[in-house]
């Protein structure tokens, strides 16, 4: 490849850009199980985050790791904010009106 035109600048490898940069920590959250009341963390993985048309259809789920019951937990607006921040897989459902 020639360097026409680039006159003074010089490639740069992937290790020295990154040089700086640090690994960044996998985002977990802090849940609750109403049914056996266990107490645990799950990644953004575990998660699913519905949003729907109001507050009474907006939800996020998971599966409890101890006794394997399927938990659905309302989602304010601060609670969608952070799972969506954090990587939660974000399912919007639409209304058939």
């Amino acid at each position: 490849m020639s360097e026409t035109g680039l006159s003074g600048v010089r490639g740069v490898s992937v290790a020295s850009a990154f040089a700086g940069m640090r690994s960044v920590a996998p985002v977990v959250f802090r849940a609750g199980c109403p049914d056996c009341r266990g107490r645990f963390e799950l990644a953004a993985g575990a998660l699913l985050l519905a949003i729907g048309a109001t507050s009474r259809t907006t939800f996020y789920s998971f599966t409890c790791p101890d006794c394997g019951a399927a938990v659905r937990k309302p989602a304010g607006e601060r609670i969608v904010e952070l799972l969506t921040g954090g990587g939660v897989r974000t399912l919007r459902l639409h209304s058939t009106l």
